[in-house]
């Protein structure tokens, strides 16, 4: 962890960077050990001379991501199944602030950010950087080494990329949390009809066990499939120690199950919802991307 006696400028921009580094890199503790760095560089440099701290640190905290980000790729290739991006678990009723969502970045769904997975780093940098958290091109280019113009391009290149790649999603958050409770019900009661009703004939169940917990080493596709699937993890993981409970993944409604003896979570379920429809999941299972959430500390439910 970082020093509690790091520069003012430094802790009053810790949580934006933390988020640039998360949204950038996908794991928490890779994101910590940016943090760490870039405090050590900022520590060392002359702050006299720096007229903008934020903009500073934000390209520092941008170039140590971009470095990993060719290294983690190779690790992903080598990755056993899916890889998904460590989740992020809310318990509270009310979603954030807007001040609050500005401040991370509004765009946080776990959906977007396995679709970045497929992007160039120079892409995904610009595309984080300008589209999640507003900086202007002539910053991102500092950061990247290119002029504002290529920097430019490469957030048009990714924003395409973003868009072809990703499931259909709305933005009623209403309409996706009904699909979600709707989901849960149908799941947990056994219910194989309302499983179907709820989900878009083109879902897509993707899990990322990391060889670790047993899961679809491939995403596997559609209405059908989707639901024999559910009903076989439903029946095999849910023992009476394992509850079920709403949350919020990524700053939507998803789903958690935890054991509800020692609170340890066991599970995460995030969703992309359109027209009422679930047309994407995205499981969590791999016990190393779930450690950071700590204990269950939501209301409690039953199975």
């Amino acid at each position: 962890m970082i020093d509690e006696e790091a520069p003012d400028a430094f802790e009053a921009n810790r949580r934006y960077l933390g988020s640039v580094a998360y949204r950038l890199l996908g794991t928490f503790t890779d994101a910590e050990d940016v943090l760490q760095e870039a405090w050590l560089r900022w520590r060392a440099a002359d702050r006299a001379a720096v007229a903008d701290p934020r903009a500073f640190l934000t390209t520092v905290v941008t170039r140590l991501c971009y470095d990993q980000l060719g290294s983690a790729r190779a690790r992903r290739e080598s990755y056993s199944g899916e890889w998904l991006p460590e989740p992020s678990v809310s318990y509270a009723s009310a979603p954030d602030s807007p001040a609050e969502l500005a401040e991370r970045g509004e765009s946080v769904s776990l959906a977007l950010l396995a679709v970045l997975e497929q992007l160039t780093p120079a892409e995904r940098a610009a595309f984080v950087l300008h589209d999640v958290f507003a900086v202007g091109f002539d910053e991102i280019g500092d950061s990247l080494h290119r002029t504002p113009d290529a920097a430019r391009q490469l957030a048009s290149r990714a924003r395409r990329r973003v868009r072809d790649g990703g499931r259909r999603a709305s933005a009623d958050r209403a309409e996706h949390r009904r699909a979600v409770e709707a989901f849960a019900a149908a799941a947990l009661g056994g219910d194989l009809q309302g499983l179907m009703a709820v989900l878009d004939p083109d879902v897509v169940w993707t899990a990322d066990g990391g060889g670790i917990v047993r899961a679809a080493a491939r995403p596997v596709r559609g209405a059908d499939k989707v639901t024999r699937l559910i009903a076989g993890s439903v029946a095999k993981w849910f023992t009476p120690e394992l509850r079920l409970a709403l949350a919020e993944v990524n700053g939507e409604p998803g789903m958690v199950w935890y054991d509800s003896t020692t609170g340890a979570v066991a599970g995460v379920l995030a969703f992309t919802v359109a027209d009422g429809l679930i047309t994407g999941t995205y499981v969590v299972v791999n016990p190393g991307k779930l450690t950071h959430l700590g204990p269950f500390e939501g209301p409690s439910t039953g199975a």
